[in-house]
């Protein structure tokens, strides 16, 4: 199995050699990847299993008995963000699994009584109950967006279970104090999503045109990627789950203060209010064309006290970095866990 994974740590490395500028941590993959990210490729069937309070669905692929990597989509996307990933994680030995978080997809809960709680800590909670389903003690984890926020509040409350983190935008661990603070009238704008779902209008407006606004905010979020309809629409089944609205306007309103979450997590959010330090192998990246709101890397260097690399990667790469450049994204993985 290690030699399988060195050998294409070696691949990747040769390949990447003449386009990362040393110590700057930038990776220009210009356009090589855009054929990659364009591909309408498919999981294969997807799985279900029972954990914690949901009946979640996921991707699966590469051997059973490799180590694992559980790559976490963000909002409004889906797994398939990774689907251009994954057969590389998994070509080089890795056992992958790619869950959709919920209310996404075919995730559903398993009472029609449990709260339809967005916050951070509900997420999160959410993949260590997988783990422990799936019987996985540790995990590389990787993600961005909510995805991401859900690796960094694992890697930091749960180091024991993380082999090593990649974290899209780096650190995006928060908490309803820290989002209380007004910012900058231009931040403000690009939050415009989260104040308009504070408003019943803008749920009533979710749930009519979730389509539509989602693939609004694919197209801000990455300005330069040239996504075809098809490849909307694959994720867009996901929106379709019958909690998406719900799950979607909570984390919004819980982030402004606007709403409570559940008392089984206030522990959790309590010790994320600490911004808490992670010490686990890290690599957090950005596209150089994020249309979305994002931290400046040196704001959260130091919030990583392990082995720890930023990288940039550059061509005109957005907000939905693992699909618009697959093979970047799959080579930090790969590093994170040991080969940087």
């Amino acid at each position: 199995m290690t030699q399988m994974i060195d050998q294409h740590r070696r691949q990747f490395l040769g390949i990447a050699a003449g386009t990362v500028a040393a110590g700057l941590g930038v990776i220009d993959l210009a356009r090589a990847e855009t054929a990659a990210a364009a591909s309408n490729a498919s999981f294969g069937p997807i799985k279900q299993i029972h954990a914690g309070v949901l009946d979640v669905g996921y991707a699966e692929a590469g051997p059973a008995t490799g180590p694992v990597a559980i790559l976490l989509h963000g909002w409004p996307y889906d797994i398939h963000s990774f689907v251009d990933v994954a057969p590389i994680l998994a070509q080089a030995g890795y056992r992958v699994i790619v869950p959709y978080l919920r209310g996404y997809g075919s995730t559903n809960f398993l009472s029609g009584e449990t709260p339809r709680n967005g916050e951070p800590g509900a997420l999160a909670a959410d993949i260590i109950a997988l783990m422990d389903a799936l019987e996985i003690k540790k995990a590389v984890l990787a993600g961005f967006d909510w995805g991401a926020r859900t690796c960094d509040i694992i890697a930091a409350l749960w180091p024991e279970r993380c082999r090593a983190l990649v974290s899209v935008s780096g650190y995006l661990i928060s908490s309803q104090a820290s989002g209380s603070a007004p910012l900058p009238p231009a931040a403000e704008l690009q939050w415009w999503y989260q104040f308009y779902f504070a408003t019943e209008r803008g749920r009533t407006g979710y749930e009519k045109y979730t389509h539509d606004f989602a693939k609004l905010i694919w197209k801000l979020a990455s300005p330069q990627w040239k996504f075809d309809d098809a490849t909307f629409d694959r994720s867009a089944k996901a929106f379709e789950n019958k909690d998406h609205v719900a799950i979607s306007i909570h984390n919004y309103r819980w982030r402004l203060g606007l709403e409570k979450g559940e008392a089984k997590y206030e522990e959790i959010e309590k010790k994320l209010a600490s911004a808490p330090i992670i010490s686990v192998p890290t690599i957090t990246m950005e596209g150089d064309a994020n249309g979305a709101p994002h931290p400046d890397p040196s704001a959260y260097a130091k919030r990583f006290s392990g082995r720890y690399d930023f990288r940039l990667i550059t061509g005109g790469i957005g907000h939905n970095l693992p699909q618009e450049a697959p093979q970047a994204f799959a080579k930090a993985v790969i590093d994170a866990d040991g080969g940087a």
